[in-house]
């Protein structure tokens, strides 16, 4: 006879220890039945039973065991029955989620809406759970709103299906994003509204936030804007300005957004004095060359934070690891002036006691220890210690670099350094295209490995194809072949030129050849390289070259070509520089046994700030080439000049003299180019650094060509504008130039541009 002991109606009853119950003897279970199961397995639900065959089932053991069933979620009710000496298990299972369907979502990923849904619980065969769908449909709206959708409206529909499963279904409507359609700053006076407003990066709509997505309200963006914004008033003289208030308000409509910041500017301060206190240590004049505040000027905090940070590096320098020097102000409201008293605390002064490398699971340690600069057993220099991380972060083998310099635990005057590191991988295969109104469409491909074994070590193969120029190469480079830091380099190379598309005068060559390299550190940033190679090259002309290259033709000349050159490059960076300069200085000697040559190059470029998010860039070039001896001077060495990276606004290659013949562009052993251009962020861009403006003034000339030609050799010039993105697909350059003193013959291109790089 069968008899219901246990009801486990739990859910109904809204408590587990609720439960209905038959009073029964307690008995020993003999064997345990499952009933009502779809999907579950028997042996999953024998897991969670608390019971076991031959245990003694008592009221209490029943209560745990319902308890343990509901616990597990897969189960909307569970009854206990006896049959004799078997317990009988009945189970109701909840249904499995048999599909997760999106209507109406164009805004995301169908992909990326499904994870965040499986992060709060709900995915594809999961047991499904009605609570979930509220902390769904918050997700969605979550997801929505943090793109701008605060329009956004999500409907959820269930549908049974089959074999106790359910399908879900999300409508959504999307709406459009909301805007920001003002901005206010209520309490400026000092400055016009229009002018603190373009220190933001948030921004109403223009004709560029398409891209840059600033007129789209973010929090995080805010902030930023908020903290620039008082930072503008504190490096201006206005020591007491706060930010009262901001609120952030929304249509009803919910499309539109403004947002209103109330400030309080206070009065403007000068500085009246500055003046040292503390432990000194170094003498005081040369401490006060440090100091950025000046009486008499206005309050900067920039400049104040700038103080500091210089003295506690100086005194860093000496070994004081834990200089701390604080910049206490002392105002005077009634003459509306601030006196600065600079409180140096030197410390300790400490040695470093052990270096420790982290992280670098493929690179070997001497590869790292090799770029420090700060010793074990040395007095602390933070200077050195700075020239450390940046040396190994210049690698390029690590992600990330960081130096922790911390206390050895029981002493005062003594700190380990730990290095850590972030290896990234260092071996690469690139495919890609480029385009550029000169070479026209441009495949490239190479493998690299700049870190061969984790020894340092670089190795690479390239291929470049285009009209003009197909190269293949191989290169090989030792940056330690000595400990001194003396590399040491081979290269194989095969290229293949043909220059009839272009406004040159038409050959072709086919050269290989390789060689040795050398670089030998003269200094932190200056390096001076030597190499040898040998070069064989064969000549091609067609009816259309000039005369004076036709006699060439079929003709193959080698010999020894040696380089030698000196660099120094001080840039702050290599996308988006503002400060620096990179000097160059090159030449190449030509040895072959009927064409010898020289050649000579040097460059000067340095960039200027203006202002914070301006720069002026000043450039210059020369170069000169000619034989040597009895030689001859190869005409495919002659210098060209024009196109984007001389002369804007000519026709690449297309200034200098002219052959009578042709008509074509003959090149000349003198090159001159200079370039002066003022760089600017894109306006509308806020801090975005891939889109950079310039207004520029290109000058430049091609001279020395012997024999007769036709045409002037004057200095050609052009004014115009410019365009560098750092595109997804690449760098891309355009430029619209007015050509100067323009000359009959000329040939002019106002807009040019180059996109892609050539690997």
């Amino acid at each position: 006879m069968k008899h219901t002991l246990l009801a486990g109606l739990i859910a109904a009853l809204g408590t587990l220890g609720a439960f209905a119950a038959q009073a029964f003897e307690p008995f020993v279970v003999r064997d345990i039945r499952v009933e009502g199961l779809q999907r579950t397995e028997a042996g999953t639900v024998f897991s969670y039973l608390p019971v076991k065959v031959g245990d003694r089932l008592t009221e209490d053991k029943a209560s745990q065991a319902i308890k343990a069933l509901f616990a597990t979620g897969f189960f909307k009710d569970v009854r206990l029955e006896v049959e004799g000496d078997v317990l009988v298990v009945l189970v109701e299972e909840r249904p499995a989620i048999a599909s997760l369907e999106f209507v109406g979502v164009k805004a995301f990923d169908k992909e990326q809406l499904r994870k965040g849904l499986r992060e709060v619980g709900l995915a594809e065969s999961r047991i499904f759970d009605r609570s979930l769908i509220e902390r769904a449909e918050q997700e969605l709206k979550r997801q929505y709103i943090a793109q701008g959708y605060y329009a956004a409206q999500v409907t959820t529909t269930i549908t049974p299906l089959e074999r106790n499963r359910v399908g879900i279904h999300f409508t959504v409507e999307e709406g459009d994003i909301a805007k920001i359609r003002q901005i206010n700053i209520v309490g400026a006076k000092a400055f016009k509204e229009k002018e603190l407003l373009e220190q933001f990066r948030l921004t109403t709509p223009g004709w560029l936030t398409w891209y840059t997505k600033n007129d789209q309200y973010s929090k995080q963006k805010l902030s930023g804007d908020l903290e620039t914004l008082r930072s503008y008033y504190l490096d201006r003289g206005f020591i007491e300005f706060n930010i009262e208030s901001t609120q952030v308000s929304i249509s009803t409509d919910k499309q539109d957004i403004y947002i209103t910041i109330n400030i309080n500017e206070g009065e403007r301060y000068t500085v009246s004095s500055v003046k040292l206190a503390g432990e000194l240590l170094l003498p005081e004049a040369e401490l006060l060359k440090l100091v950025k505040i000046k009486p008499g000027s206005l309050f900067s905090r920039e400049e104040v934070t700038e103080t500091t940070k210089a003295i506690s590096e100086r005194l860093a320098n000496e070994g004081y690891a834990f200089a701390n020097v604080n910049a206490a102000p002392e105002l005077d409201k009634e003459k509306k002036q601030v006196a600065f008293t600079l409180f140096i605390d030197p410390g300790r002064r400490v040695y470093v006691r052990r270096i420790q490398v982290q992280g670098n699971t493929r690179t070997r340690d001497e590869v790292i220890r090799r770029e420090l600069r700060q010793m074990e057993g040395a007095w602390y220099d933070g200077e050195k210690i700075n020239k450390s991380r940046s040396r190994v972060d210049k690698l390029g083998y690590f992600d990330e670099v960081t130096i922790e310099t911390p206390a050895v635990p029981g002493t005062t005057d003594q700190v380990d350094i730990h290095v850590n590191v972030k290896e990234k991988p260092t071996g690469n295969l690139m495919l890609g295209a480029g385009l550029s109104s000169s070479e026209g469409l441009v495949f490239s491909g190479s493998v690299n490995q700049q870190n061969l074994f984790g020894s340092g070590k670089h190795v690479g193969v390239g291929f470049n194809t285009s009209r003009i120029n197909k190269l293949y190469s191989f290169s090989y480079t030792d940056p330690y072949h000595t400990i001194d830091g003396i590399s040491r380099g081979f290269d194989v190379y095969y290229k293949d030129t043909n220059t009839q598309s272009l406004t040159v005068a038409t050959y072709g060559t086919k050269s290989f050849g390789g060689g040795v390299r050398y670089g030998f550190p003269i200094g932190e940033e200056d390096f001076i390289n030597f190499g040898l190679a040998y070069d064989s090259t064969q000549i091609r002309t067609w009816t259309n070259s000039p005369l004076r290259f036709q006699q060439y033709d079929g003709k193959t000349y080698g010999g020894v070509i040696g380089t030698l050159g000196w660099a120094k490059d001080t840039l702050d960076s290599r996308i988006y520089p503002m400060k620096g300069f990179i000097a160059r200085l090159g030449g190449e000697l030509g040895l072959g046994s009927t064409m010898k040559y020289y050649r000579l190059n040097t460059q000067y470029q340095q960039f200027f700030p203006v202002t914070r998010e301006t720069a002026l860039m000043v450039n210059g070039e020369f170069s000169l080439a000619d034989r040597l001896g009895g030689g001859e001077m190869p005409f495919y060495k002659y210098y060209y000049a024009g196109g984007v990276g001389s002369v804007r606004g000519y026709k690449p290659g297309s200034l200098g003299p002219i052959d009578t013949t042709t008509e074509d562009r003959l090149g000349g052993t003198r090159r001159f180019v200079g370039n002066v251009e003022y760089l600017f962020p894109m306006p509308g861009g806020g801090q975005d650094k891939s889109l950079r403006l310039g207004a520029f003034f290109d000058a430049g000339k091609i001279w020395g060509t012997p024999g007769a030609y036709r045409g002037d050799v004057d200095m050609r010039y052009s004014v115009g504008l410019s365009l560098s993105w750092t595109s997804p697909m690449g760098p891309l350059k355009f430029s619209l130039a007015q050509p100067l003193a323009k000359k009959e013959g000329d040939l002019t291109q106002r807009l040019q541009f180059q996109l892609g790089s050539i690997f």
